[in-house]
């Protein structure tokens, strides 16, 4: 008898176990779904309201399929709003092209032409357009802004990599001289972003073709930040010659990378009035920009003072002859931040801290390590207690 109920105990537990793990499909009886498997979720980042300001998060370097990326602008569209994005730039390359190429030979029975050997015979044969125009399509499922970009990619080391952003026709914009194909693009309306001024050179000074587009007025904002590449003095030259300052991923393959070793994909900071194509270039035109990698932050030092402010909220506890300061991170983002030379303490997303102050003190000056507002400073903030 003991046996007997052992056995309907355990078929009931099997039972119960198979009933919450699985459910019967509505349309097909006969096929049971894993109840655990859930769909995928998008990442909800919280940033506060600044100066009557939304922040929205943008990618504005990436590349699909049809430059030399992996992924088609509907997975990069896709991929970006799962990560938490709310603008993403399609940025693919004009002249570097190599899965058109691979792809030109796949389709070899649809053509009798081979590949054409010069540039400007390729260019002639392709729209430049399509990969905006399929990334558009699917951003409007997602409540996604869609920035129409290309990229102008030539020597890293010799001339520079130069992101046209707003254009309206990608077609129109090569030109075997780099800088003129940045005024064709400014004459477009485009906003140019230098990318990665660092990247495959030993410093981030002037290629002479970046020289004389920054002298010419070419360029509106560039990249301080590019997947992992970290470069402090760049701040120092978008202070300079005001410009709007930016991190992106660049990415070609997966950003699922950046999720896998537990981190958030860099991305830029738009102070916008709304989630608009025009009021995002009204932002970026106007500098309204911090570039956010890795828990670190870089921009103007006065907007990254508001971005604190806003971001943390202080209390004050007073017992007996005792006194505390209660900072709360209202956010997603981290702060790192001392107080005078006291040893620094890390304030975690949407959390609280509590420390000691002088029962005198009438404020206190916190220096914020995790932001960056020159090549080797960081703002202090000032709380009046």
């Amino acid at each position: 008898m003991k046996r007997l109920l052992s056995f309907l105990c355990m078929v009931m537990v099997f039972t119960g176990a198979y009933a919450q793990h699985y459910y019967q499909d509505a349309k097909n009886p006969q096929m049971l779904r894993h109840a655990t498997r859930h769909e995928p979720v998008r990442v909800d980042i919280v940033l506060p309201l600044v100066n009557g300001y939304n922040i929205y998060t943008a990618d504005l370097h990436t590349h699909t399929v049809y430059s030399d990326g992996r992924v088609t602008p509907s997975h990069r569209v896709q991929e970006a709003w799962l990560d938490g994005i709310d603008i993403i730039a399609l940025t693919d390359h004009i002249e570097y092209r190599p899965v058109e190429k691979a792809f030109y030979n796949y389709l070899k029975e649809y053509t009798d032409e081979d590949y054409p050997k010069k540039r400007e015979d390729a260019l002639a044969k392709v729209d430049l357009n399509v990969s905006v125009k399929e990334a558009i399509s699917e951003g409007e499922k997602y409540g996604m802004v869609v920035i129409p970009g290309i990229e102008i990619t030539r020597d890293g080391t010799k001339v520079g990599h130069f992101n046209a952003l707003f254009t309206v026709d990608n077609n129109r914009i090569y030109d075997e001289d780099p800088l003129k194909a940045i005024r064709n693009a400014k004459l477009q309306g485009a906003l140019v972003m230098h990318n990665h001024p660092g990247w495959r050179k030993t410093s981030i000074d002037f290629t002479e073709t970046e020289k004389q587009a920054y002298q010419e007025g070419l360029i509106d904002g560039v990249e301080v930040m590019n997947g992992s590449e970290f470069y402090p003095g760049i701040i120092d030259r978008s202070q300079e010659w005001r410009l709007f300052i930016a991190a992106n991923t660049d990415i070609h393959g997966s950003t699922s990378d950046y999720r896998l070793h537990g981190h958030w994909r860099p991305m830029t900071l738009v102070f916008s009035k709304d989630k608009t194509l025009e009021s995002v270039r009204e932002a970026l035109d106007s500098c309204r920009t911090i570039a956010l990698g890795f828990d670190t932050l870089c921009g103007d030092s006065d907007l990254l003072k508001d971005f604190f402010a806003a971001s943390v909220e202080v209390d004050q506890v007073e017992v007996g002859d005792n006194r505390f300061v209660i900072l709360k991170n209202k956010t997603s983002i981290p702060f790192y931040v001392q107080n005078g030379n006291s040893n620094p303490y890390y304030l975690e997303p949407l959390s609280s801290i509590r420390k000691t102050v002088s029962k005198t003190a009438k404020k206190i000056k916190l220096t914020v390590l995790n932001m960056w507002d020159g090549a080797d400073t960081h703002p202090v903030v000032e709380i009046k207690l």
